[in-house]
């Protein structure tokens, strides 16, 4: 049969191995519990930008509702469990997401999420830093690490404020590509010049912490007053790589609803599939401890570990192989 061979090296499946390993002796160390929680849940990832697998349950009616969604991430799980007071805890599993099948996406992916109590997103940072700098060492390389706010990071790059700038300010760096701005929201500019001019320029030897985000683009993190108010959450780059996006976690069941129905909102204005709310995770969000969480790309590592930009490299059969 044509394509029956694995894409990934024997090396890229022993070091997966030993990333997988690691993983588990670093927070072993740390006191930090492995727990499991379900790939397929009553509800789905609202995120405008992310898409879920749908599946149909043919057992009894009693077991629920039968339509089910493959999770994107475990963290609404997680944070049940948070919730109900199981303390540092982490999961390394695969997740899901539709429509994301490319030189550097696969629809099944694996991924390392985990939560610290009491801690806010600068302390994860360093965290983050650690276990990178780790699992780099697996690869008998080293790196060197940056801290930096999203804006100062864009105020270095471009000279302008991130935060403030008006519209046409941010897409002048851009200019060279030739990009078709209908639809294109601040956000998007913003997400570009990252994708376009800052990340290809990072050192493969560097890990970039970048922190306090738009409060546009918070997400699930709290948000932090101010002129501007800013989004209380970080992002990791080892290299070029996009790596690991950290929050310092929202507490507030109302204002989670709220970014939900407008994630809703914004789906329904495009015709995208409306997942179902998450009522579970927002019933135990008032009992959540003050705590930060962030979400590692196994894959994505991998390739920065091994210095490819195919995430067929890194996977024994990539979905077209699958």
């Amino acid at each position: 049969m044509k394509n029956s061979k694995p894409t990934a090296a024997l090396r890229a499946l022993r070091l997966r191995a030993e990333l997988y390993a690691l993983v588990r002796r670093f927070f072993a160390e740390r006191g930090v519990l492995e727990v499991e929680t379900p790939m397929l849940s009553m509800a789905g990832n609202t995120d405008p930008n992310i898409e879920s697998f749908q599946l149909e349950f043919t057992g009894p009616k009693s077991a629920g509702a039968p339509r089910r969604w493959l999770r994107t991430s475990p963290e609404f799980p997680l944070k049940r469990l948070l919730a109900a007071g199981v303390g540092d805890c982490y999961e390394l599993g695969r997740v899901f997401r539709d429509g994301e099948a490319g030189v550097r996406h696969n629809p099944e992916f694996t991924m390392l999420e985990w939560y610290r109590v009491g801690w806010n997103h600068h302390q994860l940072m360093d965290e983050t830093a650690e276990l990178l700098k780790a699992a780099l060492a697996l690869a008998g390389r080293r790196a060197t690490v940056r801290d930096t706010s999203f804006r100062q990071l864009y105020l270095d790059k471009f000279g302008f404020d991130p935060l403030t700038a008006p519209e046409e300010e941010l897409r002048s760096p851009l200019g060279v590509y030739d990009i078709d701005p209908a639809g294109l929201t601040r956000d998007d500019w913003l997400d570009l010049l990252m994708t376009h001019l800052i990340q290809p320029s990072i050192p493969a030897n560097r890990i970039l912490l970048v922190y306090d985000y738009p409060a546009s683009q918070c997400a699930l993190a709290r948000l932090r007053p101010g002129k501007p108010a800013v989004a209380e959450r970080f992002e990791a780059y080892l290299g070029p790589l996009e790596v690991a996006n950290g929050y310092h976690e929202l507490k507030d069941a109302d204002e989670q609803r709220a970014r939900f129905e407008s994630d809703l909102a914004r789906r329904r204005a495009r015709n995208a599939a409306e997942p179902p709310v998450d009522e579970r995770l927002l019933a135990a969000l008032p009992k959540l401890p003050d705590c930060a969480g962030v979400a590692l790309g196994i894959d994505r590592l991998l390739m920065a570990l091994l210095g490819t930009d195919k995430i067929a490299d890194v996977l024994a059969f990539p979905f077209e192989r699958a």
